[in-house]
């Protein structure tokens, strides 16, 4: 911890667009921190953090100027396709990393990661935050408890009826750049179905395609704005969208097949251009299943637990817990969880190995799906690796 500051951490955000706002919670935690750095390569971002951050945190354009700065730890929230190249730099320096999912869109660029982790021995935590999402660990916490026994499958299927705002105006509708929405939006939930079924993917296979979003014709470039300037839920029907990016090449509906071993399965369907926006979870056990119906605060999780005809009721339900969106506090509790583990150690919901894993199991469905839906198996990581960050 960096002396002079009253032993709170010295804390920088790498790349400042829309998720940079999770810097905001720095500070507000349990774990005494500073926001002292930000640094964007380009001239929209700079002035985004001269904009969004106070007077005192040094705004800079590049990497090593935040390594010079003397940070104790770092925030990346740059595009995707740069996660290795920006993070890289960082561990070999020393300064704990909180990596925004997905950790890298290449199973490679992952692995180097971790690799480079425990060379230099700094803290790398990737941003995973459907962990701390009430929906998510009130059902993990419902099975441990044994409400439907041992599970033996998990289905989720995700509606991204904000998936034209979101995901197909900008960088994010670019293969370069994502590699696939099965990285970039699904690695949140490939994560949660290998938590809720404790364990993960061993074989995958993926369907997909681009079906709605390369008819849109009406297309131009949003470099240097970030998404709420063009957000908007009057953007519909999706085949009249318009300001779509220049580049459309990732699928706007994917499904993924996953053999989790010992005769556990799952499936993951997600669709861009649904009218409402959720997630459903379907976890069937031996001695019964549960389900949510909403997934924030307002819905209810479901369990059914005896035999009967249909019944939307269920036997038991529960209502989901916090406050709001849940986004925002799910963001709070991941920040302060990585904070305190820089600071003192302290264990986390998600290891960069589970990271890792959902990573490889979105990113193999991708390279199957766009080869005739052969099935892929997840390479193995080296069991010294997988014991030193703990599984």
């Amino acid at each position: 911890m960096s002396e002079g500051n009253g032993g709170a951490l010295r804390v920088g955000i790498i790349g400042i667009g829309q998720r940079a706002e999770i810097a905001e919670h720095v500070g507000r935690t349990d774990t005494p921190a500073r926001l002292v750095a930000a640094v964007d390569t380009t001239e929209a971002g700079r002035a985004r953090a001269a904009k969004w951050f106070s007077p005192d945190v040094a705004v800079h354009a590049r990497v090593e100027d935040a390594v010079a700065a003397g940070l104790d730890a770092a925030i990346v929230t740059t595009p995707d396709d740069t996660h290795a190249a920006v993070t890289l730099p960082l561990l070999e320096a020393g300064i704990s990393v909180y990596l925004e999912k997905p950790m890298a869109i290449t199973l490679a660029d992952c692995d180097r990661l971790l690799e480079a982790a425990v060379s230099s021995g700094a803290r790398l935590y990737v941003g995973h935050n459907m962990r701390h999402s009430a929906v998510v660990k009130q059902m993990k916490q419902l099975i441990d408890a044994g409400e439907i026994g041992d599970v033996k499958a998990v289905w989720c299927r995700h509606f991204v009826g904000n998936g034209g705002d979101y995901y197909f105006k900008d960088w994010h509708a670019e293969r370069a750049r994502v590699n696939s929405l099965l990285l970039q939006k699904a690695s949140h939930d490939i994560d949660v179905i290998h938590w809720l079924a404790g364990r993960s993917t061993k074989r995958v296979t993926g369907l997909g395609t681009l079906t709605v979003y390369g008819d849109v014709t009406d297309r131009r470039s949003h470099d240097g704005e970030v998404m709420p300037e063009w957000f908007s839920f009057d953007n519909w029907p999706p085949l009249e969208q318009t300001a779509l990016n220049p580049v459309i090449d990732v699928e706007d509906v994917s499904m993924m097949l996953m053999d989790l071993g010992d005769g556990v399965t799952a499936s993951y369907e997600q669709c861009h251009f649904t009218p409402d926006y959720w997630r459903n979870y379907t976890v069937i056990g031996t001695r019964g299943r549960l389900e949510n119906f909403g997934d924030t605060p307002g819905g209810v999780i479901r369990i059914w637990n005896r035999r009967r005809t249909w019944s939307l009721e269920g036997d038991i339900e529960v209502p989901i817990q916090g406050e709001g969106e849940g986004h925002e506090q799910a963001d709070f509790l991941t920040m302060a969880e990585f904070l305190r583990h820089v600071a003192t150690g302290a264990p986390t919901a998600v290891s960069p190995i589970a990271a890792r894993e959902a990573v490889a199991a979105g990113a193999l469905a991708a390279e199957s799906l766009r080869d005739g839906s052969t099935p892929r198996d997840i390479p193995q990581l080296d069991p010294a690796l997988v014991a030193h960050f703990g599984g």
